[in-house]
């Protein structure tokens, strides 16, 4: 295992509500857990929403909250533009004015065009940690169909990738966007395999959370958890959840995530369809493990985007069977021994569901492949060992190169014999 670097002291700017229970947050929570751990200080300059962290060594640093500002929605939006405007002039105000030395920078997202800039001015190294394309985020969340707004965007993503001494991607879809880009050399791979996971705490069990949401101790259930953003499929799975019925008349499907307005959204046309979906809205992340105990399969219906779910990595140490689209986001990871891959239709979905079901000795040697290709490529420790190996790079790329000298006599790098 790659040994960890020297402490260093690192300004890590995060344009996120840190830390709330969602994709970038978690990705961000997990890799700060690794670096304090190998004994690194980090101060984090992040949005004013948001609920601390108790970690050692981490200091959170937040800008001023705009009147008004209590949430922020997941991708692009004008919220994200003012917060980050705010955060900017913390930052600068942080790492210019605070009176104290950095030996680093680590931007993630958008951030890492100041964070490149800053890293030239102040001379330290700057790592970019890539959580997704840019550029595809506007049409993963149908935020504009600009094409001005779009190549500015891929501009900004290729002065980040090509401007950082190194860069992190969480998917090989992202990898190979960075190679395709020229800087593959400075590029580690570190998929989030930490998900969203937590320190475990006692459950209540799987018959007492079944009671909790009226469910029976027999009954099948399919568990979803995460977000209610379009590209996630959650119309998707309501209509294969109609179809499902058909096949399984007692099957119920439990929803874990959502705000308040998409729960009642999503549940008046659960009501309207026949659907059989069981919303619990948003729960503590500790909850999660629990809601997994007491199901019977895992579903991802993503119909869109490239980047690996986080729930992915928590999902192959389940011991659950894994149902899901057949799309990059997914295959990336999962394979035909580790998952039930379908195509993203209604009647596929369905029947992939069912036959998880219906035949459980099946879904029991789905569940022990996805557990061994989690414990042979997504371990901790090979996480940390990458983190590390990201550092290592990062601390690398400044060092002073030793100059070279021709020997007595050679002819200089042109090939001409000197006169």
């Amino acid at each position: 295992m790659t040994p960890p670097a020297a402490p260093l002291r690192i300004l890590m700017l995060a344009p996120e509500p840190f830390f709330e229970p969602r994709g970038t947050p978690f990705s961000e929570f997990h890799r700060i857990k690794a670096l304090v751990e190998d004994g690194h200080h980090v101060d984090l300059v992040t949005y004013p929403i948001g609920r601390d962290v108790d970690l050692p060594n981490l200091c959170i640093i937040r800008t001023w909250r705009p009147p008004l500002v209590s949430k922020v929605p997941i991708g692009p939006s004008a919220v994200k533009v003012l917060l980050d405007a705010l955060l900017t002039l913390t930052i600068l105000r942080v790492a210019l004015l605070g009176g104290r030395r950095y030996d680093a920078i680590h931007s993630h997202e958008e951030m890492g065009v100041l964070g490149v800039w800053l890293g030239r001015r102040l001379g330290i190294p700057h790592l970019y940690d890539m959580h997704s394309s840019l550029p595809q985020q506007l049409g993963n969340f149908r935020f504009s169909r600009s094409k001005a707004l779009r190549w500015g965007f891929e501009k900004a993503e290729g002065y980040m990738v090509r401007g950082s001494q190194v860069v992190i991607t969480i998917c090989q879809e992202l990898q190979d966007t960075v190679h395709e880009m020229g800087v593959g050399d400075r590029a580690v791979l570190i998929e989030n395999v930490m998900g969203g996971d937590v320190d475990p705490t006692p459950g209540p069990g799987r018959d007492a959370v079944r009671a909790a949401w009226g469910l029976t101790p027999t009954q099948p259930v399919v568990l979803y958890t995460g977000t209610f953003e379009q590209y996630q499929g959650l119309d998707l799975l309501l209509e294969a959840s109609v179809r499902l019925k058909a096949l399984v008349p007692d099957l119920a499907v439990l929803v874990v995530g959502g705000d308040a307005a998409q729960v009642s959204e999503l549940a008046a046309r659960a009501e309207s369809a026949g659907a059989p979906l069981v919303f619990t809205g948003q729960r503590p992340p500790s909850d999660v493990p629990h809601f997994v105990d007491a199901c019977d399969a895992l579903v991802s219906p993503r119909i869109s985007g490239t980047n690996t779910p986080l729930k992915i990595y928590s999902y192959l140490r389940s011991g659950r069977p894994i149902v899901a689209t057949n799309l990059r986001t997914h295959t990336q990871v999962l394979t035909a021994d580790s998952a039930v891959l379908v195509e993203p239709t209604p009647d596929a979905l369905a029947a992939g569901l069912a036959e998880v079901l219906q035949d459980r000795q099946a879904a029991a040697r789905l569940a022990a492949s996805a557990h061994q290709l989690a414990d042979a490529r997504y371990s901790r420790q090979s996480y940390l060992s990458r983190t590390r190996q990201a550092y290592a790079l990062l601390l690398e790329s400044m060092r002073p190169r030793p100059r070279t000298v021709p020997l007595a006599g050679a002819a200089p790098s042109g090939g001409r014999e000197p006169r």
